[in-house]
Formats: structure tokens, sequence, C-alpha cells
């Protein structure tokens, strides 16, 4: 089994779980730009010391950045931030397992962002999957009481935040992989990882100043949340470096569409920690999502 394959199954299932605690924080105490907050303030130092640690241990020197690198990582730290209001935000329309779905059509929008920006192309049989995936995206997307036209149960306020989340977190992802490769680095490991500690300490910045002048008293309440945010910084940090190590090995778009795994982790916390009901509809768009994730292995 190629090493990205279980390196991005953790990655799926550590970001799950953190949008399980940033769900619980904007319930309870914090808003969706708070709640965000809360992933990057408690990582960035974490990402930190685990670069300069693994650096350390192997003996290698930290890579140099170039124009290059803070131009991807830049414009992917950013669609992060706002991707993941947007997912945040969903919560307040819609459960937690159909919020992480929208978010799911990043798959096929990274797979056209890789190919425009990257030049990567893709398999036919991967391509096949990720349209099997997309379809189970749209069949879990359909409320299950809905009623109405077809385009009308689609289009509204959730499913245009999950659709922009897709956008843009397929940007994140192309933004990742063109600063992980831009730095050259033999070892994809400490590539990866200081390209999280950069862009994660970006971000802090970025989200905190945007904070301080449009939310007062926002950070003041991040900080009073730290036990449970201190979590949502160590499952972020471990998702994201499975996912910017993934990227570094694999074309972001093969990575994305395994990770729709992430669906199955969704709706067994929507069951079991939030106690949300699934439709048959709902257990056929999984059974879709599983098809397309064992179509994309079989086309590697």
């Amino acid at each position: 089994m190629a090493l990205w394959i279980p390196i991005t199954l953790l990655a799926a299932f550590a970001q799950n779980l953190r949008f399980m605690l940033q769900k619980h924080l904007k319930d309870t105490s914090l808003s969706s730009g708070g709640a965000t907050l809360s992933r990057f303030l408690y990582s960035f130092p974490l990402a930190g010391v685990l670069v300069w640690t693994y650096a350390s241990l192997s003996d290698q020197a930290l890579p140099e950045t170039s124009p290059r690198f803070w131009a991807f990582a830049l414009a992917g730290a950013i669609s992060q931030i706002i991707a993941t209001m947007c997912v945040v935000s969903i919560f307040q329309h819609r459960n937690f397992a159909i919020g992480i779905t929208f978010k799911k059509t990043e798959v096929i929008q990274t797979a056209i962002i890789g190919f425009v920006l990257l030049g990567e192309g893709l398999h036919p049989l991967a391509l096949v999957a990720i349209f099997i995936g997309l379809a189970g995206v749209l069949v879990l997307s359909d409320p299950p009481k809905a009623e109405g036209r077809w385009r009308d149960r689609i289009w509204n306020r959730a499913a245009g935040l999950g659709l922009l989340s897709g956008v843009l977190f397929g940007m994140s992802s192309i933004g990742y992989r063109g600063a992980s490769l831009s730095l050259e680095q033999p070892d994809p490991f400490l590539a990866a990882m200081m390209t999280l500690a950069l862009v994660t300490f970006s971000q802090t910045i970025l989200l905190s100043a945007w904070l301080a002048a449009r939310e007062r008293g926002e950070i003041t309440r991040v900080l009073r949340s730290w036990r449970i945010s201190r979590w949502v910084g160590l499952t972020s940090m471990i998702g994201s470096l499975g996912w910017f190590t993934a990227f570094t090995l694999q074309n972001a778009a093969y990575v994305k569409a395994l990770g729709q795994v992430e669906l199955v982790f969704a709706f067994l916390a929507s069951q079991f920690f939030f106690s949300e009901k699934t439709s048959r509809r709902e257990v056929m768009g999984v059974g879709l999502i599983v098809l397309s994730i064992l179509v994309l292995i079989l086309s590697l």
C-alpha cells in the first residue's frame, strides 16, 4: 500500500474530530471566526516545535523559503481560513454530517484547479471515481424531508456556504502542495512540517488581526476556551500534517478523493455523538462515497 493512503485516512479522521470540537465551540461560546481561530492559534506552536525537533533529530537544515513558496502558502492560508469559517457557519443551518458533506464538493474542484494551475492530469478511472463521489455528495445534500423542486432544495444558504467552502478548500489544497514542492526538499515530511508551521503561524496573525478589528473581545473568548480549543489545535495539527504530507507525496485530487472517507466518520459522529438520525437516502449517499474510494484505489 502506498504510504500516502494511510496518512490520508489518519488526516481525514483527525479533521472530522476537529470539526466536531469546533461545532461544540460554535454552539456554546464562540463565533465562526473565533472557532476558526482556535484551530490555528493552538496548533502553530505545536507545529513549530515539531518541525524543529524533526529537523534536529534527522540532522537536517530547515529548507529556505522563496517568493514562490509564500505566494502559494498565503493563497492556501487565506482560502483555508474563509473555507473553515464557511463550514462552521453551515452548522447553524444543517446538522453535522450534512455540513461536512457539503464541503466534500472540494474533490472535483480540487481536480479542476490542480489541472489548471499545476497541469496535473488524472487517470480516466480516477476521474470516474471522483464523479461517483460527487454523485454521493449530491444525494446526501438533499434534506431528508425537503419538498418542492430539486433545484430549490439544493440551492439554499447552507448549500451556498458548502459549495464556497469546497472551492476554497480546493484552492488551499493546491496552494499547500505548490508551497511544499517549491521548497525542493527531498524529505517530504520535513517539507510538509515546514509548510504547516509557517502557514498556521500566518493564519493566526491574519485571523487575529481581522477579529481584533471586527469582533471585539472574541480573541479573549478563544483564549478562555483553552480546555477545548487545545484539542482543536492538536487534532488540527495532526490532520494538517497528514494532508500536507499526502499532498507532497501524491496528486492533491487523488488525496482529496480518498479523503471522502471523512463522510463515513461524520455520519458515525452524527449518529453516536450528536444523536442525529440518518435516512435511507443518506445511507445510499455514503455507499456511493465508499464506492468512489474503492474505484480510486483500483486506479492507482
